[in-house]
């Protein structure tokens, strides 16, 4: 398969991840940020030149495209691909890595095309909100799971039961493989959220966008148990008002929200039984 590999600079950093989240919604699969810039990763069926033009016009961003076979998109990801340590909580490295870890969890992918490496701040705001959540001993469930490095994180901090899903199949044999690396045990699957059919989860974990988040509010209120959590990112600071209006429509309370370099992390709770 033919990737398109779009180069975006001439802006500054959060307005590159901005630009990142507007086309995480629209269909492309991995990215990499490096020296100013961004490159993003989508199949040549799915690229438009005319979504990519308007998207960086927005913000007066260049950018450039080129065609790169999929295999070597994975080598170049791979060449590119720093260890991430998220202050306090977890070191997201790969095999190749050499470095010391002095955080209380460490997490060994293998980088290719999925997203939530760990670089980016969404996948940041997790981590550090986990902390804080009831996860020893708690069912679990990781919508939208990426390379799976948020639900391989619940199972090391103790959690009885860890199902995730995501609707790219190559997401799925990538956090497949990541599991399998670290030694945890994941209930995964290929879908979406109409394709699961277990519900009463302690916790919720939503790292997705806003557009996935509003479509599906209400699935996720079901989901949950009595006093069960949802942990939300994949959201600019912009998205917050109408978030947290679809939450408390669907029936939530929100409990928190944290903040970093303009993207947020929202958690609700199912009902009162969960402060």
């Amino acid at each position: 398969m033919i990737y398109k590999e779009a180069t975006i600079s001439g802006v500054d950093d959060p307005t590159l991840e901005i630009i990142m989240a507007m086309l995480a919604e629209r269909e492309y699969e991995g990215f990499n940020e490096e020296a100013g810039q961004l490159k993003a990763f989508i199949p040549e069926t799915d690229y438009s030149e005319d979504v990519l033009r308007d998207i960086a016009g927005m913000f007066n961003a260049t950018y450039s495209v080129k065609d790169i076979p999929k295999t070597n998109w994975n080598k170049e990801w791979e060449s590119n691909f720093d260890p991430v340590v998220v202050e306090g909580v977890c070191t997201i490295r790969a095999h190749f890595h050499d470095i010391t870890v002095s955080t209380p969890y460490e997490i060994i992918i293998t980088p290719k095309m999925s997203f939530g490496t760990g670089h980016h701040a969404t996948t940041q705001l997790m981590m550090t909100a986990m902390q804080h959540l009831p996860v020893q001993g708690a069912r679990l469930f990781d919508f939208g799971t990426g390379t799976g490095i948020l639900a391989i994180l619940a199972v090391m901090m103790g959690a009885g039961q860890v199902q995730a899903i995501d609707n790219d199949e190559w997401s799925v044999i990538n956090a497949t493989e990541n599991a399998e690396r670290n030694g945890v045990s994941v209930e995964l699957q290929q879908g979406s959220l109409e394709d699961v059919t277990d519900s009463g989860f302690d916790i919720i974990l939503a790292n997705i966008n806003r557009h996935i988040l509003l479509q599906y509010m209400k699935a996720l209120y079901d989901k949950l148990a009595p006093g069960g959590q949802v942990l939300m990112s994949g959201l600019l600071l912009e998205d917050e008002t109408v978030i947290t209006n679809a939450a408390k429509d669907a029936g939530f309370l929100k409990l928190q929200q944290e903040n970093l370099n303009g993207w947020i992390s929202l958690l609700f709770c199912k009902d009162k039984a969960a402060i």
